[in-house]
């Protein structure tokens, strides 16, 4: 007899409820919720993921900490109020895009608005981009609690960013690196991503917030941590931050040679004689 095509959860308590079986449970349950015909599986309630398991191996959490307040708001309201940017219609933007607007405990109570992909939005041609180009898809999933922590941290240290040359790795849609554009007097930041996807959003993020940036010069990037990175950049950013992008083991070290490469070298202070 062929054995099934997904394992079944192991009972709560079981030795057998291994992290990958509960990962497999997961997996099952959100393709057979795709399907018209397992619409009953939407219902199944939180105490049934306690049950199998399930709940202790996803960490998906994306609805944050609060610590920023954000609200939804329809996205043909975004268009409508940038006018002419970006041609101010609904086309600007997808089908599964959203519109958060963030409200920021600064002095002058700055505001973001942000585009993201829908939460659980993913499509084959996302899989297959990420296989291409040897990439993850982390970054289009949502605006991760991580993002919104580091954020935070921003901008209750906004001194430590003045007049500095600031880099964002692995941003998604770039929040951190926005706030600190629109909240510190820092130089410059650049916001980056290895998924050109997810560059693009990041594009779209800093072309809406274009007018909260005062002076400091913002800009996208499509970093990879596995190349050489070019010259011009190369030992040149005074504030290198991230969030969650420790989470691959295989990138660790394409990760700490691109922090060494573009960081800039610190050269310890001599007292003239």
């Amino acid at each position: 007899m062929d054995s099934p095509p997904f394992p079944s959860p192991a009972p709560s308590g079981s030795r057998g409820a291994s992290n990958a079986t509960q990962r497999w449970s997961i997996l099952r349950r959100a393709l057979l919720a795709r399907s018209s015909s397992a619409r009953a599986l939407e219902g199944i309630s939180s105490d049934h993921q306690i049950k199998d398991g399930t709940n202790n191996i996803s960490r998906k959490a994306s609805r944050g900490f609060n610590l920023i307040e954000c609200h939804s708001l329809p996205i043909s309201q975004l268009a409508k109020s940038l006018g002419n940017s970006l041609n101010g219609n609904e086309n600007d933007f997808g089908q599964k895009d959203v519109y958060v607007c963030y409200k920021l405990p600064c002095r002058d109570s700055s505001k973001l608005d942000l585009v993201y992909r829908k939460e659980d939005s993913l499509e084959l041609n996302d899989i297959e981009a990420s296989n291409k180009y040897n990439i993850d898809t982390t970054g289009l999933v949502c605006c991760w609690p991580s993002e919104e922590v580091l954020a935070y941290y921003c901008i209750n240290h906004l001194d430590m960013f003045r007049s500095k040359k600031v880099l964002e790795l692995g941003s998604g849609y770039g929040l951190a690196g926005l706030v600190i554009a629109a909240s510190t007097n820092a130089d410059e930041v650049v916001i980056s991503d290895g998924n050109p996807q997810v560059a693009g959003y990041i594009q779209k993020n800093i072309s809406i917030n274009a007018e909260t940036f005062g002076e400091t010069k913002v800009k996208s990037m499509i970093l990879h941590w596995d190349k050489e990175q070019a010259s011009e950049i190369l030992n040149t950013f005074d504030i290198i931050v991230a969030s969650d992008c420790t989470f691959f083991k295989q990138f660790h070290e394409g990760l700490a040679r691109t922090v060494k490469s573009l960081l800039k070298h610190w050269q310890p202070h001599k007292p003239s004689s």
